[in-house]
């Protein structure tokens, strides 16, 4: 069976479900092939108030509210011997709360608004490869125009199209398996271990519903997250080292570890004194990676299929969703006729990979704030010389400490230490924008004007996303 759609999608996750609710939205013939059956279980429950914006373009925003998910109206983090509260009522935040979510829900909610806006949404649909025009699997110079796909009854099809989006996470259809096109930075080799708790104490000098963040005295750290279901999402991350000592230690008992890390934390352990854990523990590890393009002729990279970063700034859903709206706008410019493809994918490749950069100076930088940073947990978290090569430091640098005295006075070429310098010297006895990461202005601005146009394009983001050139004046 051989059918044709004009954009493909390939995950139904944030990232797809974004692209085909924005594309569909405007009439185009969107199909969405997902190999599970959603709800389905992720992890990445805190959301950015970053996303906020994302959702009312989206047209998702009534519908996220209505749920009644928790509300993050801030974080706390206990991090290297220091305590301090960030609200997101402060000035300069795109909204003063952002939620916490059960990702199988979350989730679910925006794959039917993508199918209540016209997407063709193939559930428990795998795409099995992508051919490319000159008939092979593998050569990235030539457009991609195909991909076969199988149901879980068995059902096998192709399905022709025009522009591709791959959102197929980790996994990585493109990238990861038919390209190989992914690498792993030298940083970030942690394990996520976590579980779910019932009668946990709320943090008494956080702001309502905030994720709490621990910094453990050795290696590692703990999250707590609650949710409207009243659970609360408590997480260890370490280094994967430090993780495969401490369980040899405890006879393989991947619960002694975690049980053990919970008592290193007073704050956490005092949260959870009258409460009982009422799941089984999962574990995941969390590999930091970057495509080498985020996109090719025919097709676009999104979310976790393009690159990955640490959890430790909750940025998952932040990147999935951002480059889902990159995307369609992307797409759509291109179909419409407004935009040249080669500029639109520049436009993508550029926009997208800062974004992902600047959070990647940032995470690594916050592991290197406070005193104990030569212990090995924070030595592995910083950014290798290899890494620093590839990335541009210093234009990230710039956008996210963007009004910081004295910034064009540096004589370093490192970045990260740069970034430390101005975070640990407040600018007017306040905090660099971006300290804590949770989705400041100035560190993850959409292009929207000309002034911050990317590639020489800019977005426009209503009626529909879409492309304009800085150079346009009509």
């Amino acid at each position: 069976m051989l059918e044709q759609t004009e954009v493909l999608v390939v995950g139904g996750g944030p990232a797809g479900a974004t692209a085909a609710a924005l594309l569909a939205r405007q009439g185009y013939r969107v199909t969405v092939l997902e190999r599970e059956r959603f709800p389905r279980y992720h992890i990445g429950e805190s959301l950015l108030p970053s996303l906020l914006p994302v959702l009312d373009v989206l047209g998702a925003r009534e519908a996220v509210e209505a749920h009644g998910f928790v509300r993050k109206r801030g974080a706390f983090y206990g991090w290297g011997g220091q305590e301090w509260a960030l609200g997101f009522d402060e000035p300069g935040r795109p909204a003063p709360y952002s939620f916490q979510v059960i990702r199988s829900q979350f989730d679910q909610l925006l794959l039917e608004h993508a199918r209540a806006q016209g997407a063709d949404v193939r559930e428990e649909t795998r795409a099995a490869r992508v051919t490319f025009e000159d008939g092979s699997e593998h050569s990235s110079n030539h457009r991609a125009v195909e991909a076969s796909w199988t149901a879980r009854d068995g059902t096998e099809g192709r399905i022709r199209f025009g522009q591709l989006v791959d959102a197929s996470g980790r996994a990585g259809l493109l990238a990861a398996r038919q390209l190989r096109t992914r690498r792993a930075h030298d940083v970030f080799r942690n394990v996520a271990t976590w579980s779910y708790w019932r009668g946990a104490a709320p943090l008494a000098a956080a702001p309502s519903g905030a994720i709490g963040v621990f910094s453990l005295p050795d290696h590692g750290w703990l999250w707590a997250i609650p949710l409207h279901d009243g659970t609360l999402s408590v997480g260890l991350v370490t280094d994967h080292h430090s993780f495969s000592r401490a369980r040899h230690a405890a006879k393989g008992s991947l619960q002694s570890v975690y049980d053990q890390a919970i008592t290193r934390c007073p704050l956490l352990a005092g949260m959870l004194t009258n409460a009982r854990q009422v799941t089984s523990l999962k574990t995941e590890r969390d590999y930091s990676y970057v495509s080498k393009a985020f996109g090719g002729p025919g097709y676009f990279l999104a979310g976790d299929a393009a690159c990955f970063l640490d959890p430790l700034l909750s940025t998952g859903v932040h990147l999935a969703m951002y480059s889902g709206l990159l995307a369609a706008a992307s797409i759509s410019s291109v179909l419409r006729g407004d935009v040249d493809e080669l500029d639109a994918r520049a436009f993508y490749q550029t926009a997208y990979r800062h974004a992902y950069e600047r959070l990647l100076i940032l995470v690594s930088a916050f592991y290197r704030i406070h005193d104990g940073r030569d212990t090995y947990f924070r030595t592995a978290q910083q950014l290798s010389r290899r890494d620093q090569a590839r990335l541009r430091l210093h234009e990230s640098f710039l956008n996210i400490i963007t009004g910081a005295e004295d910034l064009h006075d540096t004589q370093t070429d490192d970045a990260v230490d740069t970034f430390l310098h101005a975070v640990r010297h407040p600018v007017n006895d306040r905090p660099a924008q971006g300290l804590a990461g949770h989705g400041t202005s100035d560190l993850l601005p959409l292009p929207t004007t000309p002034r911050h146009a990317t590639a020489g394009l800019y977005l426009q983001l209503h009626p529909h996303p879409r492309l304009h050139s800085s150079t346009d004046t009509t």
